[in-house]
């Protein structure tokens, strides 16, 4: 992904020449287009995830401040004063990278990197640096703020990974007694920490194998597809893959299950389904119908999956919920 530089002055182009020996970059100056500061500061806020001002901060401060809208959502902006000895990481320092950012600039600059988040500078993995770092979600951005806080100050913080997938980092603890808050990396939607602020994040480990009549009406299957999540206590925001068999691939109800989710859809041959499709109760009519036996289970089973419940049947539809298989070489 590129970084949008804007360099205010001549002296930028100097060092923007110099990072594009490293980076790729799109240049933004007087030297090489229609400059105006405030159309072009709205333009890269919106297309760019990076962004690189050759300025004072106060420029960059200004520049950029109508067009901040949310810590999950803004790019990471760093600022490289004009003589290149510094680089400093201004806005989305964990979220969108901007401490990396910095370092990285710097390196290449051999300029001093400035970071001035709390946590950074104190060897403590901040919760939205966790969740970055590990494809979590973030339930709320002000119980993480809230936990941060905590750590800075040196309060006790504990940490639950329902897999163990994560070792514990520094400043958190396993012992949960007298905690302040806790964080908790889970696929739950409901956790039952009630007794002290929990910040939840979700690991996408869950997918879900579908089956179901030719022409199944997409409103329908999504509202049985939430209500089934709710009754096995799943987060929508766990879903990993969507799984089904080949001769589903272009059902429209499934095709906005995955938009719904946000997921992606895993699709299975009618062979790999009979490699595995013995391990489960099968049914003539679906074999007479699609070619197999069974279409949920044996797709949850293809995509590296435990089951988490049996074959669901729910009005022309079949559900199997799955949990991936996942260890610490893949975290």
């Amino acid at each position: 992904m590129k970084i949008a530089v804007i360099s205010v002055t001549d002296a930028g182009g100097k060092i923007a020449a110099k990072l594009a020996e490293v980076f790729s970059l799109d240049l933004y100056s007087k030297n090489n287009c229609s400059f105006n500061l405030k159309s072009i500061t709205e333009m890269v806020m919106s297309k760019y995830r990076k962004i690189v001002f050759i300025s004072s901060t106060g420029i960059a401060v200004r520049a950029i401040a109508p067009f901040i809208e949310s810590k999950d959502r803004d790019p990471a902006v760093v600022v490289i004063d004009s003589s290149g000895k510094f680089a400093i990481s201004l806005l989305s320092g964990h979220l969108g990278g901007a401490n990396e950012l910095t370092i990285k600039l710097a390196d290449v600059l051999k300029a001093v990197p400035v970071i001035t988040t709390a946590t950074d500078n104190m060897g403590i993995k901040a919760p939205d640096v966790l969740a970055r770092d590990n494809d979590l979600v973030i339930d709320s951005l002000k119980d993480a703020k809230y936990l941060a806080a905590l750590l800075v100050k040196g309060e006790k913080v504990g940490f639950v990974d329902e897999d163990n997938l994560i070792d514990v980092p520094y400043g958190y603890s396993l012992q949960l007694g007298n905690v302040q808050g806790i964080l908790c990396i889970t696929h739950k939607k409901n956790l039952n920490m009630e007794s002290v602020r929990t910040l939840k994040l979700v690991r996408k480990n869950i997918v879900l194998g579908i089956g179901c009549r030719k022409g199944f009406k997409p409103s329908d299957m999504i509202d049985k597809v939430v209500e089934l999540l709710e009754d096995n206590n799943i987060d929508e925001r766990a879903i990993k893959y969507i799984a089904t068999a080949e001769i589903k691939a272009q059902e429209k109800a499934i095709i906005e299950l995955a938009q719904y989710f946000k997921c992606k859809v895993r699709i299975f041959s009618l062979e790999e389904i009979k490699s595995v499709q013995n391990n489960y109760k099968g049914s003539d009519f679906v074999e007479e119908s699609v070619g197999v036996r069974a279409v949920c289970e044996p797709c949850v089973e293809l995509t590296g999956s435990d089951l988490v419940t049996g074959k669901i049947k729910s009005g022309g539809m079949t559900l199997c919920i799955g949990k991936l298989k996942y260890d610490k070489r893949m975290c």
